[in-house]
């Protein structure tokens, strides 16, 4: 029997703005399908995050093109349907496999999203069933506090991408307008609204219902700043309470202290291990400081809640949407703390902050990292020394990087006789790469090299053991645990305290 297809309409941005009914189709959904443009962020599924669970199969359809130029034969067009027929063929293939398919859409599917065309090719092959949502322009209109229309008064909905003069037209002929589809288009969505006379009464919302809302006078916006997820609404009545209009430039420029203060900043802090003695003085300051605190779940969950403080949590698999929205909150004027376990630096979000800072969009805003104390240093501590000599660090993930690579690390610091720590060793859905690590140390290592099990080291249920590496059992790993390696000069030995390891500074030849 076939799957089903669920278009998922998610709403404009605010998770909590997710109808019941789509909350429940995401969570049951074997496949989770959401696009994104080339940067790999996704906006439906940081916004469905919330309601995922883990083990579920995902599909991210990344758009070949996002604006008209491209080295396809075909050219854009040619390019954009080349991309909807093998995302329907992909999608078609976990259908007629049994699967269910909830496919993301933010605002509602058949409101200008791209769920239409997978409909399109599909829904005559699979039964499909559509999940509507809150679209832009009901979240606009919440977001100016006034009506859109009332009594006889039309409404009318135009995209940015309409020849100037036409959306003039439109623009004069209607009672209230909502424009959407801005980006590059506003300049020329500007001057419509100035030619039809109506820029005097159009407001701006950017990113509506979401924490990273603005509510601007459009005569007010700086073209160069507008994302695609930004509308222009034009009521139809006169607005009956003032409306909430954001300051467009934030206060008076003075030092360069005001300055920072003025646009905010990111901060990428590490908590530490676990226990709450191990977060730095300074750590602790910086979290004080924040307006916002951005994390992992998890990680969010450890930092204790301020008054008027703002916490942005999500799944663990979504570091570089994180990292934007941080960068995007500092843009405009939050102080803005993104939570790590153990050390920022250390397979952490230091990395995927810094890397998304490259962005010539947020160049302006500051950005910090605050150290932490790594796992491998407090589980090394709980016995004594395994990393008194040189020592690597090695993930066990390869959802970044292919198996292949983490495999050839592995074999290279064994060749090379040094202890080292692994990180991420196993998850529900990674259940045996320890047993090739294992397998592929031993045949540097002998059958009794000591190996460290440090399990929530820190935490409530903190254990560690020592094992050889021949009795080492990957059934007793799992996502909470660092693994220490030890080297052919790494010694275990007990004592009326607990089992003691350390790794000599001195050869002997």
């Amino acid at each position: 029997m076939s799957g089903k297809l669920w278009g998922v309409g998610l709403g404009p941005g605010d998770p909590e703005l997710v109808t019941v009914k789509a909350a429940r189709v995401i969570g049951a959904a074997d496949v989770i399908a959401f696009h994104s443009a080339r940067h790999g962020r996704s906006i439906s599924r940081g916004i469905a995050a919330p309601y995922m669970r883990p083990g579920q199969l995902e599909e991210h359809l990344v758009y070949p093109v996002t604006t008209e130029t491209t080295d396809h034969p075909g050219g854009y067009q040619g390019a954009i349907d080349e991309f909807y027929e093998s995302a329907a063929d992909l999608l078609a293939g976990h259908l007629a496999a049994g699967r269910s398919v909830a496919l993301l859409a933010a605002g509602d599917p058949l409101f200008y999203s791209s769920f239409m065309h997978m409909h399109r090719r599909l829904a005559d092959r699979f039964d499909t069933e559509i999940i509507p949502g809150v679209t832009s322009v009901s979240a606009a209109a919440a977001a100016l506090g006034t009506p859109l229309v009332e009594g006889d008064q039309v409404l009318t909905v135009l995209p940015g991408t309409m020849p100037v003069d036409e959306l003039t037209r439109r623009l004069r002929d209607t009672d209230a307008a909502a424009i959407m589809k801005l980006g590059r288009t506003y300049p020329g969505v500007r001057r419509a609204l100035s030619d039809a006379g109506r820029l005097d009464d159009a407001y701006y919302v950017e990113r509506a219902s979401s924490t990273r809302q603005r509510v601007l006078r459009a005569a007010d916006v700086d073209d160069a700043s507008v994302p695609y997820f930004a509308i222009t609404v034009v009521p139809g009545p006169e607005p009956a309470t003032p409306i909430p209009v954001t300051a467009a430039t934030g206060p008076a420029p003075g030092t360069a202290a005001d300055d920072r203060a003025a646009r905010g900043e990111v901060v990428v802090v590490g908590l530490g291990p676990g226990a709450a003695e191990w977060t730095t003085p300074e750590v602790t300051r910086a979290l004080a400081e924040a307006t916002d605190i951005v994390g992992y779940s998890t990680y969010v969950r450890r930092v204790p809640a301020r008054p008027g403080q703002r916490r942005h949590a999500s799944d663990n698999r979504v570091e570089s949407e994180r990292a934007a929205m941080a960068l995007d909150l500092a843009k405009h004027g939050a102080r803005v703390a993104v939570v790590s376990s153990g050390d920022p630096g250390v397979f952490a979000m230091a990395a995927a902050v810094i890397e998304e800072s490259a962005d010539p969009q947020w160049r302006d805003v500051p950005v910090r990292v605050l150290p932490g104390m790594t796992a491998a240093s407090a589980v090394a501590s709980r016995v004594g020394a395994p990393l008194g000599h040189d020592f690597a660090m090695i993930s066990l993930s390869d959802r970044l990087k292919p198996w292949e690579v983490v495999a050839r690390r592995i074999a290279a610091v064994a060749t090379a006789d040094m202890a080292f720590a692994v990180y991420n060793p196993a998850s529900a859905q990674r259940t045996w790469q320890v047993a090739a690590m294992r397998e592929l140390v031993l045949e540097h290592r002998k059958p009794d090299t000591p190996v460290v099990l440090g399990r929530d080291v820190g935490g409530p249920t903190e254990s560690v053991r020592v094992v050889t590496l021949a009795e080492l059992d990957p059934a007793e790993v799992d996502m909470r645990t660092l693994l220490i390696v030890g080297a052919s000069t790494t010694t275990a030995f007990d004592t009326a305290g607990g089992p003691r390891v350390f790794t000599s500074r001195r050869y002997t030849d």
